[in-house]
């Protein structure tokens, strides 16, 4: 098991509380990012199994453990990271899993850029 740096823009992240499947705890914090062919191209040549959303690679991190969350000033970050954030990931990787691939488990992450969402922008038929 080695550390790795993967960079990705926010698509799910649930680290303030574990992340919930069909009503279930799973028991995990964790963050799905959406990832550059580049960043993706090296994932998979370790075994990592991707998917695809939208026409980016898509790739879900995960831990048993409440991860580090810190912005470029190194200061801790409260709550969960936006949608659209980029962010950094440090994380390890797993047993190679034959139908799932190489596992990914989150360590850190570094939140790069924070989404900016406007929050004046609730259409008006709402």
């Amino acid at each position: 098991m080695t550390g790795l740096v993967t960079s990705g823009i926010v698509a799910f992240s649930n680290l303030d509380e574990h992340e919930v499947f069909d009503g279930q705890s799973t028991g995990r914090y964790s963050m799905v990012i959406n990832m550059e062919p580049k960043e993706a191209s090296v994932l998979e040549d370790m075994g990592v199994k991707l998917r695809e959303y939208d026409g980016k690679a898509q790739r879900k991190f995960a831990s048993k453990y409440k991860v580090d969350v810190l912005d470029m000033d190194n200061n801790p970050v409260q709550g969960e990271v936006p949608y659209g954030s980029k962010v950094r990931l440090l994380w390890k990787d797993g047993q190679k899993h034959p139908q799932h691939g190489v596992g990914t488990y989150l360590n850190k992450v570094r939140v790069v850029e924070f989404a900016e969402h406007d929050l004046d922008e609730t259409p008006e038929e709402f």
